[in-house]
């Protein structure tokens, strides 16, 4: 209520002022541009080969990001005349933080909002030896392709765990996220696969198809998924 006893509107919300992130301001950024081109050199003199390009690249783009020095973007308020700069990004997918969490904030937003249907899920994740490491990050056809086989075979595997219920003509669905990095950024590709924990069947009187959850997988279940993976690939 107002001091008059009258009811008063709902409280706008406060606006939290831009503040500039200040990437030259973290530790990841002091390292890398304290030591770059120290790595660099001892990479080229100690390894049989340079490191891949698109290494540095990322590397050298990274120390870029947000910098005013590099770029920005100045926008004016018309009322007050107020001009405020925005550094532009690297729009890397490798080492930048500040990227990575804003594409990953976006495309959970795009996922949960507008493709993952309301059903439970199941998270599979896919690492590769060692050997083939460096072949799945120069190559993208062949990251493709292991990606490709993984979900065929979690599909296969959905579609005979469904048949033993009973069910035929099922579908199901996936979101597939290759990642390069382990927890030491270390080369580490593996992949990340979103499935729901069931498949779909054409309801008879509805539009929408209709959900079956599958028991949960037992370790046979993950064996033979594996052993159709190193067949496939």
């Amino acid at each position: 209520m107002g001091p008059h006893g009258t009811r008063q509107g709902p409280t706008p919300p406060a606006f939290k002022r831009y503040q500039r992130h200040d990437p030259e301001g973290t530790p990841l950024y002091k390292i890398v541009a304290e030591h770059l081109e120290t790595f660099l050199a001892e990479a080229r003199e100690t390894h049989e080969r340079a490191l891949p390009q698109y290494v540095e690249r990322e590397l050298r783009e990274y120390l870029k990001c947000g910098i005013l020095a590099h770029g920005f973007l100045r926008a004016r308020c018309r009322s007050c005349g107020k001009d405020l700069l925005v550094a532009l990004s690297c729009k890397k997918r490798g080492v930048c933080p500040s990227c990575n969490a804003r594409r990953m904030c976006g495309t959970a937003a795009h996922l949960t909002d507008q493709v993952v249907p309301e059903v439970p899920l199941r998270q599979w994740v896919l690492s590769v030896p060692f050997e083939l490491r460096l072949l799945l990050a120069r190559d993208p056809r062949a990251l493709t392709a292991v990606g490709r086989i993984f979900v065929q075979e979690i599909f296969r595997s959905q579609r005979e765990r469904a048949g033993l219920s009973g069910l035929r003509s099922t579908a199901s669905g996936a979101v597939c996220f290759p990642q390069r990095f382990g927890g030491s950024m270390n080369l580490n590709v593996h992949f990340h696969v979103v499935v729901p924990d069931g498949v779909f069947t054409a309801a008879k009187s509805a539009a929408r198809a209709e959900f079956w959850r599958l028991p949960t997988p037992d370790r046979l279940d993950v064996e033979t998924l594996s052993a159709g993976i190193q067949i496939g690939a």
